[in-house]
């Protein structure tokens, strides 16, 4: 059992894996006359082991002939091929799997018959709109009945016309068929192309080669005639600019010998003519009244009809018969529409130009148009980028209307450059952002709108968008105290470009607050102020004592306790005030304490120097032998011995410290003079020993005098 399975699967795998050729379906059979004919099917791609066996039977099925092909192509030469016949075909396909048969296909010869293109042998103008055609077919079909095309273009078109005949309508001529073609314009140009097939066949020939033609010249047809209006200027002149053309569906290659210019005031008879003009403009200088003006070309042949044309006075009210207008693109063209509320009006002038010319006479095309409300233009005759004024004027008769006139682009592209911008009004949470509009020239489109663009540092981006008459834009809920970027992109329909960036900061305070603030602030010591003068006048004693604090007396500090108790009994402040003149009078040095500049501080930095006029007197009579001088003797310099003392109590002098300080400055010469004159009168040296011990000097006066003298009043001095 399993002997026989193990026999039995490779057969299987063998029949599963086999792979019979594809059926040849779709067999196509074409007839090329006196060639031969030749048979295609599908599939067109096959294995290379694939072959193919074509039977083909003929004669009306009497006779059989077999192709071999290696490819789905097979030819049948004559004498098998030979029309009138009826032929079969079937097709076998074969590869080492196997093999497969197409369905027998069936064939009438008269139907799949393909001849070559035709001969032109020539175009013969006969009159200025028609042309006669001589051709010829390559092959002998005078047995047979021919369908023909012929086809014809200007050569400056891209667009064929055709025309369809059949052999009964051709005349034979010196083995030619000859064909009229009429319809044609003068004096133009024409491509001609002609192709045809047999009656029953479904096969055209291929088109022949193309031959030119010029029809006869004619008399030129009227001209398309046009103006342009300057300013009046101060001796009432304009200046007119006279346009004309060919009209259109003139012949293209119409011959024009010249141009002859009529024109006459509409109130007189005063013709003025122009004649041989070559170009095709002309200024006039017109007065300010209204004018018609006609201009006709000739040639050899003749005179055109005239064109006529009025040209209105100045101030004139015209016809306004146009409402409204729209334009828009459609590859390749432009095309503009308008609706107009005067019926009557068929004709119209459309004129355009950039709007970068200098002058509208320089750079100026127009065209007429009758019997529609729309124009079209290929939009590669105009600029791209380029602004272009487009004007349309009713014309009724020969009346030109009022014109309306918009702008277009016949191509867009993003603009040039950004708008400038700039940030104004600069607050706390809001900023006025401000931009320029881009100059036309750099546009290169029309604005739509603008996107206003802007991010807090370190946050995200957020955009406006506006109008494109909107050039400034308010940002609101910022945050204070945070810097920002923004920029502003101009978008056109082709796209958009953005301007430099700037960056503003928001305030941290506005002037509002500040406002607030200081109110506040100068109401507190508004408030302050009523409240200290208020409570001064019921307590002005306590006011008194804050402004002007009481000054320590001198005589009750612990200074009097230095000298000793006779000091208040002998001596007050008082006592000192009331004094008499203290000219002359000078106080005595004496004896200074260390300390005294410690124990005479007080509240004002004022300070009584004490004087004991009493311990110098002492001094001064073993010096001087008794003789009066006084002495202020500083605290700081020790007691003198025990056992010397003077007879006179001690006597205190207060003296203000500045008038006792200038005095001092100014006697201290004349004192010490007549000190030292007094120490030579009295034989003593004086450079004798001092009476007391000196002493280390006081740090506090380490740079100061250690006697000083003091102008003493005149009652002091008595009582000393």
């Amino acid at each position: 059992m399993w002997t026989l399975a193990l026999w039995v699967f490779p057969l299987l795998c063998k029949c599963s894996l086999a792979a019979l050729p594809a059926k040849p379906e779709n067999i196509s059979c074409i007839l090329y006359f006196n060639k031969n004919m030749t048979c295609t099917w599908s599939p067109e791609e096959e294995t290379r082991d694939t072959n193919y066996t074509v039977r083909l039977t003929y004669s009306f099925g009497k006779s059989n002939y077999t192709a071999y092909a290696t490819r789905a192509l097979c030819s049948f030469s004559p004498p098998c091929v030979l029309p009138p016949d009826n032929c079969s075909v079937e097709v076998e396909a074969q590869n080492g799997d196997g093999k497969s048969k197409s369905d027998i296909t069936y064939w009438d010869l008269d139907h799949i018959v393909k001849t070559e293109p035709p001969i032109i042998s020539s175009v013969n103008p006969i009159s200025n709109q028609m042309f006669q055609i001589w051709w010829r077919p390559r092959e002998n079909l005078r047995v047979y009945h021919l369908k023909c095309i012929l086809r014809f273009r200007t050569v400056n078109s891209t667009h064929w016309m055709e025309v369809s005949f059949e052999d009964h309508d051709l005349v034979y001529k010196n083995h030619n068929l000859v064909y009229n073609l009429t319809g044609l314009q003068a004096f133009t140009e024409y491509v001609i192309a002609l192709r045809f097939r047999i009656n029953e066949s479904r096969f055209w020939s291929h088109w022949s080669k193309e031959e030119t033609g010029v029809t006869m010249e004619e008399v030129p047809h009227v001209l398309d005639l046009w103006r342009v209006l300057g300013p009046t200027d101060a001796n009432g002149m304009r200046k007119v600019l006279l346009l004309w053309k060919k009209a259109r569906g003139a012949p293209v290659l119409e011959r024009t010998l010249g141009y002859n210019i009529q024109y006459f005031p509409e109130n007189s008879t005063i013709l003025t003519e122009i004649n041989n003009v070559t170009n095709q403009q002309y200024e006039l200088l017109l007065m300010g009244q209204s004018y018609r003006v006609s201009v006709t070309s000739f040639n050899s042949l003749g005179k055109s009809q005239e064109a006529v044309l009025r040209i209105p006075a100045v101030g004139e009210d015209t016809i306004q018969c146009i409402s409204d207008m729209e334009d828009y693109l459609t590859e390749p063209l432009l095309v503009l529409k308008w609706q107009s509320s005067v019926p009557e009006v068929d004709t119209w002038l459309v004129e355009w130009f950039p709007e970068t010319v200098q002058s509208k006479f320089s750079g100026l095309s127009w065209e007429s148009v009758s019997r529609v409300t729309n124009w079209t233009i290929e939009r590669d005759k105009l600029k791209p980028l380029v602004c272009y004024n487009i004007s349309v004027y009713p014309v009724l008769g020969q009346q030109v209307g009022e014109p309306y006139t918009i702008q277009v682009y016949a191509r867009e592209d993003a603009p040039s450059k950004g708008p400038k911008t700039w940030a104004e009004n600069i607050g706390l949470k809001t900023a006025t952002i401000i931009w320029e509009e881009i100059p036309k020239s750099e546009r290169n489109g029309f604005i739509n709108n603008y996107t206003l663009f802007y991010q807090a540092e370190g946050g995200k981006i957020f955009s406006k968008t506006v109008s494109a008459g909107v050039l400034q834009y308010d940002l609101e809920s910022l945050t204070r105290r945070t810097s920002y970027t923004v920029w502003v992109e101009a978008n056109t329909r082709a796209g958009g470009k953005s301007g430099d960036t700037i960056n503003f900061r928001t305030l941290s305070i506005s002037i509002f607050e500040i406002i607030c603030l200081s109110s506040l602030v100068g109401g507190g010591l508004l408030l302050f102020s009523i409240f200290a003068v208020t409570s001064a006048l019921k307590k002005p004693n306590r006011l008194t004592r804050l402004c002007c604090p009481d000054v320590p007396n001198p005589a009750e500090s612990s200074l009097a306790t230095w000298i000793g108790d006779n000091f208040k009994g002998k001596s007050s402040p008082k006592e000192s005030e009331n004094s008499g003149n203290t000219e002359g009078r000078v106080l005595k040095p004496c004896s200074v304490p260390t300390d005294l500049v410690d124990k005479l501080m007080v509240n004002f930095e004022t300070f009584l120097e004490v004087v004991s006029t009493e311990e110098a007197r002492k001094g001064q009579e073993s010096i001087l032998g008794g003789e009066e001088n006084e002495y202020v003797t500083s605290p700081s310099r020790p007691d003198c011995p025990p056992g010397k003392s003077f007879k006179e109590p001690p006597v205190l002098t207060e003296a203000a410290p500045g008038e006792a300080y200038n005095q001092c400055l100014g006697t201290t010469e004349e004192t010490y003079t007549e000190f030292n004159e007094q120490l030579l009168s009295s034989g003593h040296s004086p450079e004798r020993e001092p009476l007391c011990e000196e002493r280390a000097p006081n740090p506090y006066l380490k740079n100061s005098v250690t006697t000083r003298e003091f102008l003493i009043p005149e009652h002091t001095k008595r009582e000393i």
